[in-house]
């Protein structure tokens, strides 16, 4: 027939008449390398059966996103702030030992005609409950002897201190409030490691789904091109009278039905890279919605997973995960509660020093020049049941936190085994998906050979290099999924975690 036609973008015709290329079907990878740089190494190309166009700007690579997520991506710097919020907590409940200044000034007017007036400093004391302070007092005129406003001509100093030895002695609300204030800007660590391994994971998806959809692309419009370029060569065929005008007929429904494809393809790239913008920001921290010029010429390499491996990383996964950081540090806030209710079971006993040294021999004759007092004080609570019923509940709350850690540890078993069996499942189907094209391939181009023959027609052909067509797009999937199998892989594992929110403490 002399009949030359294109088969995957290289001409095929019979032997001796040009063409003969071998049609390699299947998505660009590279070499193997190391599991953990797997998902952010840069694609290496090899010839294949795709044109890729001379490129104008760099591809963009998973780092690139991983770096802007951290820079810029909002909810991120959201998470961050949880850092300063409790911080600023904590700095709150520490006003409670700030020192207080107090000033008091009395007139009384009748039979006793006289002027007072005080200025006195305390501070609270980290321990035992205590306080300690210290003043100046004065008084004018006349006051009777039972009043405790009374001073000489030129004042009295006075500094004292109290102490509290049973209820309030060990732990007071002061003191709990801010061990459960360090407590949550510790608890501030697993909230934000938690939001980074989910961003993480969601960035990278998001990735590997643009530049799955940027493959698809590619192939789509090569297999259009193919059947474009074959329609002007049927149309020169009909002409000399070689072809029936229907079999052009035929190709030019398979360009359209190819056409619709490729409109497809190019709206699911659009929407991967709209998704990817929320991740990918600019200087001024705008979304970046990518060019398909930066969609890389293939993946990066795929490396078998080890499966001796995921007992190491389970047992790490443990301790690296935040689940349990996190309720560990809500179980010791509830210690410190603990430790307060059983404080409020007890009696106050409370003791108090005083000195005053009075400055000056009038108007009082009564008055000694120093004065030292102490006291001691008992008061003993009878119900007890505000403290009582706050030990039930710490107790009923221990108990549910135990059982939640619990399933955590179960949870996290849980999802690093089925991570890891995701991942080996995706390093199989990528070497099925392999062969599939390479069968594909062959098969279609036997059968256009078979239809230079004449035992064949351009229906088997198109048939040959549809299936061809969606074995290549099944293999960018297997190896998309993959590389999405090591994104969930590594949250799962916490593999990604920054040294300064790691939960291994």
């Amino acid at each position: 027939m002399g009949l030359v036609l294109l088969l995957g973008g290289v001409a095929v015709g019979a032997p001796g008449k040009g063409g003969g290329g071998k049609a390699k079907g299947g998505v660009v990878v590279v070499k193997e390398g190391k599991a953990e740089k797997a998902a952010k190494a840069g694609p290496v190309v090899k010839a294949g059966e795709m044109r890729v166009a001379e490129r104008k700007v760099a591809p963009l690579l998973l780092d690139e996103v991983l770096a802007a997520v951290m820079k810029r991506y909002p909810p991120w710097l959201a998470a961050l702030i949880e850092q300063d919020i409790a911080t600023g907590r904590l700095r709150q409940t520490l006003g409670a030992f700030d020192p207080s200044v107090s000033a008091k000034l009395g007139l009384q007017r009748g039979y006793y005609g006289a002027e007072s007036g005080e200025a006195m400093v305390e501070q609270a004391l980290p321990f035992w409950g205590g306080s300690v302070y210290g003043g100046y007092r004065l008084s004018g005129g006349l006051l009777p002897n039972y009043s405790k406003e009374r001073t000489q001509e030129d004042g009295e100093f006075t500094a004292g201190a109290r102490l509290n030895l049973l209820r309030d002695g060990a732990i007071d609300r002061r003191r709990a409030s801010v061990q459960q204030a360090r407590i949550d800007v510790e608890l501030a660590d697993p909230f934000i490691l938690r939001q980074y391994l989910d961003f993480v994971r969601a960035a990278a998806r998001a990735y590997w789904n643009w530049v799955a959809s940027g493959m698809r692309l590619r192939i789509s419009e090569e297999i259009l091109r193919v059947a474009e370029e074959r329609d002007v060569l049927l149309a020169a065929q009909i002409a000399e009278g070689l072809v029936a005008p229907i079999v052009r007929t035929d190709n030019r429904q398979l360009v359209l039905s190819r056409s619709i494809e490729v409109v497809r393809a190019q709206r699911r790239l659009e929407a991967a890279a709209i998704e990817l913008s929320l991740f990918l920001r600019s200087e001024d921290d705008a979304p970046v919605v990518v060019s398909r010029e930066r969609v890389p010429d293939g993946f990066p390499a795929a490396v078998a997973p080890d499966e001796k491996r995921t007992t190491v990383d389970l047992l790490n996964a443990s301790v690296r995960r935040p689940e349990l950081r996190r309720i560990q540090l809500t179980m010791d806030k509830l210690v410190v509660d603990e430790r307060l209710a059983r404080n409020n079971l007890l009696p106050n006993l409370d003791i108090g020093v005083s000195a005053a040294r009075e400055f000056g021999d009038q108007p009082y004759k009564d008055i000694d020049r120093t004065e030292l007092q102490a006291g001691i004080e008992l008061k003993i609570p009878l119900g007890r049941n505000e403290a009582k019923g706050r030990l039930e509940t710490i107790n009923a709350q221990m108990e549910r936190l135990r059982r939640e850690a619990q399933f955590a540890r179960d949870r996290i078993t849980a999802e690093v085994r089925d991570a890891s069996s995701a991942l080996v499942a995706a390093w199989s189907l990528i070497g099925q998906n392999r062969s599939n094209v390479e069968l594909a391939a062959e098969l279609e181009k036997a059968e256009w050979y078979r239809f230079e023959e004449g035992a064949s027609d351009m229906l088997a052909v198109q048939l040959r290099e549809q299936r061809t067509f969606e074995a290549r797009l099944s293999e960018v999937e297997s190896v998309a999924d993959y590389f999405r199998a090591v994104a969930e892989y590594r949250a799962s594992v916490a593999a990604d975690a920054p040294a300064a929110v790691r939960s291994e403490k």
